[in-house]
């Protein structure tokens, strides 16, 4: 069989189950089946292939993703996020936009103690967004900057996605945690600056209201209670990985062991909580851990077929540019946010884009700083988008669909913008790992 024949078969046939709604785990079972008895020969690559699932989820690399997975949880059933949500309010004045603004900060401070993008939209969509509609804000204003600070979750770590991608392209793991961390703070910061203009501009969007203003320790004690102790995890998890004391998974077992610690400190990690938490932590995890046993298998195929190497050489021939390929390639990316979720974009083009971008000599890890702010897009595209369909799962019935698909737009377009900055000044995502490794 050519690769070319191959390629059709297992790109052309595994984008077609996806379209047609068939999970992921079974849409690459299934291609990984005929393509075992196709080309790797019949019962022998059966077995080949039922060895290789067993290897991919005994990767060591991947314990953080079920570790990171568990800090969001606990922080989200024992209601600790309510706290940092508290006492981020109390200390921003009366902005433009104010409550808006209070979620932005919120959720960039829970993004950097919580591995789940989801578990940070459901729980500032639950909370702040009744709330925001309740003083007269618009539907728009309300749920926009939930979402999108949600999806930044993914570029601060501790990040589940993050860990996956770097276990399946083969990047630096703590590079890529790390490297996000720039391009994640420019992210909120843009937002923050977008939702005062865009009130100050048209104020119906958010009516000012009244706020108790504190004072002294009043204004201040939530904010040391709570938040600086949840944010010391931030620094634990980070510190472990670049202080050399700690592997990405040491430093994730560190990370879920000081959230249950502080849990217990503040009295609200109950039996029942720890068991909820341990549940979805189990949920999460085994969904991400089966679509892996299918990644794995399936990027052998493509490489043992010929489409690999076939596909680098096509493109890499073509006398174009590093420049005008990456571009192509982020471009593909985005189109893909469109139809298909996270793990399966990275499971379609990684065993294609990583020969391309070795074959260049292109920087690892800025090219996966790249690609993560692409699946951050891919969270908030419409139709499809995983964090609009959590946000109409929590918003009231008054937000419709499409108050969320307008919502979400002027965050898509400050998403892009920072993804070309990444994209020409490549060191908004290389400096702070260089700095710290």
């Amino acid at each position: 069989m050519s690769w070319q024949v191959a390629s059709w078969l297992l790109l052309g046939g595994s984008t077609v189950l996806l379209f047609l709604g068939l999970p992921v785990a079974f849409s690459f079972l299934v291609i990984n089946v005929v393509g075992a008895v196709l080309i790797l020969g019949g019962e022998a690559g059966i077995a080949q292939m039922v060895r290789n699932c067993v290897g991919s989820v005994a990767s060591f690399s991947l314990t953080p993703i079920p570790l990171f997975i568990l800090m969001g949880e606990v922080l989200f059933h024992t209601g600790l996020a309510v706290k940092v949500i508290d006492g981020i309010e109390r200390l921003i004045r009366a902005v433009p936009g104010r409550l808006a603004v209070v979620a932005v900060v919120a959720g960039t401070v829970f993004s950097a103690i919580s591995g789940s993008t989801i578990a940070t939209t459901a729980m500032l969509g639950s909370l702040m967004v009744p709330l925001m509609l309740k003083r007269g804000y618009h539907p728009t204003m309300a749920t926009g900057p939930v979402m999108a600070i949600g999806a930044v979750d993914m570029l601060i770590p501790p990040s589940a996605l993050t860990v996956l991608l770097g276990s399946l392209s083969g990047i630096s793991i703590t590079k890529l945690l790390i490297g996000g961390i720039v391009p994640g703070l420019i992210l909120s910061v843009a937002f923050v600056f977008y939702i005062v203009l865009r009130v100050k501009l048209r104020p119906a969007l958010a009516p000012t209201s009244e706020f108790v203003e504190y004072h002294g320790w009043q204004k201040l004690q939530p904010f040391v209670k709570y938040v600086l102790p949840l944010v010391s995890i931030f620094v634990v998890v980070v510190g472990a990985m670049t202080g050399g004391f700690a592997t990405p998974t040491e430093s994730a077992a560190l990370g879920a062991f000081a959230t249950i610690v502080l849990a217990m400190a503040y009295r609200a990690l109950t039996l029942k909580r720890l068991m909820d938490s341990l549940k979805g932590t189990v949920m999460i995890s085994g969904m991400i851990l089966f679509i892996i046993v299918g990644a794995t298998t399936f990027a052998q195929i493509l490489s043992f077929s010929g489409v690999s190497n076939g596909v680098v050489q096509v493109i890499t021939g073509q006398n174009l540019s590093t420049t005008a390929i990456l571009i192509g390639m982020l471009a593909i990316l985005i189109f893909l946010g469109v139809f298909v979720d996270q793990v399966s974009m990275m499971l379609i083009t990684l065993p294609i884009f990583m020969p391309i971008v070795q074959r260049l000599g292109v920087d690892q890890v800025w090219f996966g700083i790249m690609f993560l702010i692409c699946m951050q897009l891919g969270l908030l595209l419409p139709p499809h988008g995983l964090l609009l369909m959590t946000m109409r799962g929590v918003a009231p019935p008054e937000v419709t669909m499409m108050h969320i698909f307008r919502a979400v737009t002027p965050f898509l377009l400050l998403s892009i913008v920072v993804l070309a900055l990444v994209f020409v000044v490549p060191g908004t995502a290389t400096w702070l790992p260089n700095v710290l490794k």
